[in-house]
């Protein structure tokens, strides 16, 4: 963030330089940053915390997924207008029904809006990239406690058979 403030700078300082004693055009809109150069969207800890409190519900009312997200039942309703990610479905009596991804989703847009200052256009490139980011740390967590459990088994098999030892041993050394 620092070098493109310094690059600013400087790229202004050269426009001054060049066109000295010109009556310049601020009018126009300034130029927009690439989205793809802008940094990666990571899934910070926070945020993976929020998903990981998200209980283990087949659906939520939008109360309740605006509490967990931890805004107004309005903005959610105006995010499904402006996310096509964002759908929740809609119950026999015409309610909106939030399934846990939904919620993920809504977890994600209010990181991109409020903590990284996307804009809604800004954000709807960036939550593609933050959904597959967040798939691949819960995947990486799935494996890694997948892998605790292995060595587990593994310690365990092991405190087994050396008792087993030296049970054999304990009775080869009585008889």
């Amino acid at each position: 963030m620092m070098l493109e403030e310094e690059a600013l700078a400087q790229d202004a300082a050269t426009i001054e330089h060049e066109h000295e004693g010109e009556e310049l055009d601020f009018s126009a809109a300034p130029p927009t940053l690439d989205p793809s150069l802008r940094a990666p969207v990571e899934a910070d800890a926070a945020l993976m915390k929020e998903i990981h409190s998200i209980p283990q519900k087949m659906a939520f009312k939008i109360g309740e997924a605006a509490e967990m997200v931890g805004v107004k039942q309005y903005v959610l309703r105006y995010w499904e207008t402006e996310f096509d990610m964002l759908r929740p479905r809609k119950s026999a009596n015409g309610q909106r029904v939030y399934s846990r991804k939904d919620v993920e989703t809504a977890m994600m847009i209010k990181k991109l809006l409020y903590q990284d200052r996307f804009s809604i256009e800004g954000a709807r490139t960036a939550l593609r990239q933050l959904k597959s980011t967040v798939k691949n740390v819960v995947t990486e967590e799935k494996t890694t406690q997948k892998l605790v459990r292995s060595q587990e088994n593994v310690v365990t098999g092991i405190q087994d058979l050396l008792e087993e030892i030296r049970r054999a041993r304990s009775a080869f050394l009585e008889c």
